[in-house]
C-alpha cells in the first residue's frame, strides 16, 4: 500500500496503542487516518502479558474485547508467596470483581498475540498499516498553517492535520515536536543509590514440570530484597519442551549487570534462587529452552504534555500548527510492577479515538472550535498516568526493600528484617476480604477508567 499525500490523522507506530487507537477511530466514524510503522512486521516476542478487567471494558465499547478474551487466559487471581517457607502469604482474587465488570479476571495473552489479533480486526475494515515508514521530520505547512508536514527516512512526506505519536518510549514524534520526557518526581533517588530494585529480567521460557504453577493464577515468590513472578501462557504443551512460561524477577544489585539477553545458563540460575521450590528437597525445575529473554533497568518517565500544536521549540501552547498527541509508551513509561504498561496505553487509546473524532467534527463548524476537547483529554490522562507511575513505584518499593536499613543499626536486638516484617504484614492483611479485593480494584484499573 503506498503513502497517500496527505489524511487528516497520521498514526505513527503500529503496536498496540497504534492500532487500537485507529480501531477507535473507526468506530467513532472517523476513516480518514494512515497508520505506518518502522519494521516490516511486529516483533515476535512476548513483552506485554497481561490485560487487566478496566482495559477489556475499554476495548468492548470498540468491539474488540470478545476476541481477545477467546484468545486468551482467564487468571483469577495474583498470589505472593514466601520463598523460604514457600507457603502463600497474600491473594489478590480478581473473582471478587464480578460484581463491579464483566470480566473479573486477569487476561493472560502475548504481545504478539495481542497484535496479530487487534491488526486482523483494522484489516477487516479494509485498513492496513503501511510499512516500513521511520519518520525523521516534522514542521509546519506553509500554506495551511494548521497543516503538518510529516518527513520519512525515504524521503516522502505526507501532510497531516493530527499527527499521533504511538511510537514508543523512544518516540520520534514527541522528540522532534520538543515535547519533554522524564521522571515525574524530580526528587526521586536514583534507584541504582538505594537497594531497591534497579534491573530486572524477563523471559518466556519452556519447562518440563507443568505442575509448577496453579493453571489459574500467577505467582509471585518474594525473597528478602526481590521477587520471582511466574505465569502460565496460553498455549498448546509440547510434549518435548514442556510448557511455556513468563518469569520476570528483579535481579539484586550485588549479583552484577544481568546479560543483554540472559542466556538459558543464566535464567536457569535466577529460577534456582528466586523461583518456586519443588515439593520435593532433591528435585529441581530445570528450564528445556527460553523462547525469548531481555532485560532492562526499572524507571519511569512521562511527556511533559500529551497534546500541543506544532508551534514553536520555546512555546508549548503556540497558536496554530497541526495538532501533535502521544498515546502509550510515547507518552509515558514505568515498571512493569502491576502490569499496567500496556493496559494504560490502551485506555489511552480508546479514549483518544473518541476524542479526536469529535474534535475533528466539531471543526467542521463555522467558525472551527478550540482545542479544549483534545486538552481535556491530555489533562486527564496525564493524571491517570501520574497515578498509575507512583502506583507501580509503590510496588516495587515493596518488592525491594533496603536489606541493611539505617535503622537496623539502632535496633540491633530486633531478629526480624525488614522481608520478614513485610511477609508478616502481608499474611496478616491477607486474613481480610477487603484487603484482598481492594488489591485487586487496585491493579485491575476499574478505579481509573
Amino acid at each position: 500500500m503506498s503513502l497517500p499525500e496527505s489524511t487528516t490523522v497520521l498514526i505513527v507506530g503500529a503496536g498496540p496503542s497504534g492500532i487500537v487507537t485507529a480501531l477507535s477511530l473507526i468506530h467513532h466514524g472517523c476513516r480518514d487516518f494512515v497508520i505506518v510503522d518502522t519494521v516490516l512486521q511486529g516483533q515476535n516476542t512476548s513483552r506485554a502479558l497481561v490485560i487487566q478487567s478496566a482495559t477489556l471494558e475499554a476495548l468492548d465499547t470498540i468491539g474488540c474485547a470478545e476476541t481477545m478474551v477467546e484468545s486468551g487466559w482467564k487468571s483469577n487471581g495474583l498470589s505472593f508467596r514466601n520463598r523460604s517457607s514457600n507457603s502463600d502469604l497474600f491473594y489478590a482474587d480478581f473473582t471478587s470483581l464480578s460484581k463491579y465488570t464483566p470480566y473479573p479476571h486477569v487476561l493472560i495473552i502475548s504481545q504478539t498475540t495481542t497484535e496479530r489479533v487487534l491488526e486482523e480486526k483494522l484489516e477487516s475494515f479494509g485498513v492496513s498499516v503501511i510499512r516500513p515508514y521511520k519518520v525523521i521530520g516534522m514542521q509546519r505547512n506553509k500554506q495551511e498553517n494548521d497543516v503538518t508536514d510529516v518527513s520519512f527516512e525515504d524521503g516522502r512526506v505526507i501532510k497531516a492535520r493530527y499527527v499521533i505519536g504511538a511510537d514508543g518510549a523512544r518516540s520520534a514524534v514527541r522528540t522532534i515536536s520538543g515535547i519533554g520526557f522524564a521522571d515525574p518526581n524530580e526528587l526521586d533517588r536514583d534507584l541504582s543509590s538505594t537497594n531497591m530494585l534497579s534491573q530486572m529480567v524477563i523471559a518466556d521460557i519452556y519447562l518440563t514440570d507443568t505442575s509448577l504453577v496453579p493453571d489459574n493464577h500467577t505467582v509471585s515468590v518474594m525473597s528478602l530484597d526481590t521477587f520471582f513472578m511466574i505465569s502460565p501462557i496460553p498455549r498448546e504443551i509440547d510434549e518435548v519442551k514442556g510448557m511455556l512460561y513468563r518469569i520476570s524477577c528483579g535481579v539484586p544489585l550485588e549479583m552484577g549487570t544481568p546479560p543483554h539477553a540472559p542466556p538459558k545458563e543464566y535464567l536457569q540460575n535466577i529460577l534456582d534462587k528466586f523461583g518456586p521450590k519443588p515439593l520435593k528437597a532433591a528435585s529441581s525445575f530445570e528450564i528445556s529452552e527460553v523462547l525469548w529473554s531481555t532485560r532492562f533497568r526499572t524507571h519511569s518517565a512521562i511527556a511533559d504534555t500529551f497534546f500541543k500544536r506544532l508551534g514553536s521549540d520555546t512555546d508549548m501552547d503556540a497558536k496554530g500548527g497541526g495538532g501533535i498527541l502521544l498515546v502509550g509508551d510515547a507518552a509515558h513509561i514505568h515498571s512493569p510492577a502491576g502490569g499496567q504498561g500496556m493496559n494504560l496505553g490502551l485506555r489511552d487509546a480508546v479514549a483518544m479515538g473518541e476524542a479526536m473524532s469529535a474534535h475533528i467534527e466539531a471543526s467542521q463548524t463555522s467558525p472551527p472550535t478550540d482545542d479544549h476537547i483534545l486538552r481535556d483529554l491530555a489533562d486527564s490522562r496525564h493524571a491517570t498516568a501520574l497515578e498509575v507511575i507512583a502506583m507501580t513505584k509503590n510496588i516495587l518499593g515493596f518488592y525491594g526493600l533496603p536489606r541493611n536499613p539505617t535503622w537496623n543499626k539502632f535496633m540491633w536486638w530486633c531478629p526480624l528484617s525488614l522481608g520478614s516484617i513485610r511477609d508478616y504484614t502481608l499474611w496478616m492483611a491477607g486474613r481480610f476480604r477487603f484487603v484482598r479485593e481492594s488489591a485487586a480494584w487496585q491493579m485491575s484499573g476499574l478505579g481509573r477508567r
